[in-house]
């Protein structure tokens, strides 16, 4: 279960009514899929083969494709990333600057977890989003994020897209924004 943590106050939002709510007054969206679908050889693995990720989509098909009809995503794929995918502290690196993106930036943990930073209404600012498998989370179009792992080092997500190839991250330089 998602929890939240506001940068400028200190509040933690820890219940699934606090941070749905809260996700919903900042124009996120978040939802949580069954994690009880995913089989027992899958839950912990965050190195995968082609036909492992091939497996995680077709478990989560039926949702993957309720999400796709709502918002208009045409495509989704798999990230892994673990203490051994090359170059993982280069790659976080570029995820831990603060961007936008021309398209919401959506992903589905269906293992490990990791944690959205995102830019709120003026008067929350910045907002951690601690993730674990079964959240769901869509970061609107246009809005300042930036996207790294928790301290296990560990995720496995769904992606979902509109379109792939347009999807760039473009610097977002906020003198409000403290790592």
């Amino acid at each position: 279960m998602a929890q939240i943590h506001i940068r400028n106050s200190g509040v933690r939002l820890e219940s699934e009514q606090e941070v749905s709510s809260f996700l919903e007054e900042q124009g996120v969206l978040y939802e949580h899929w069954p994690t009880e679908k995913l089989p027992d050889h899958l839950r912990e693995k965050f190195v995968l083969t082609d036909a492992e990720k091939e497996e995680i989509l077709t478990v989560y098909q039926e949702e993957i494709e309720s999400l796709a009809r709502r918002k208009g995503y045409v495509e989704w794929d798999i990230v892994a990333l673990s203490e051994a995918t090359p170059n993982l502290d280069e790659l976080l690196k570029k995820f831990e600057n603060v961007h936008v993106h021309t398209e919401d930036e959506v992903r589905a943990i269906t293992a490990g977890n990791g944690i959205f930073t995102i830019k709120g209404n003026e008067e929350t600012g910045y907002f951690d989003v601690e993730l674990t498998a079964g959240d769901v989370i869509s970061v609107p179009v246009n809005t300042p994020h930036f996207f790294t792992l928790m301290e296990n080092r560990k995720v496995v997500a769904v992606r979902l897209f509109i379109d792939p190839s347009g999807w760039v991250a473009h610097p977002y330089h906020d003198p409000q924004f403290t790592a």
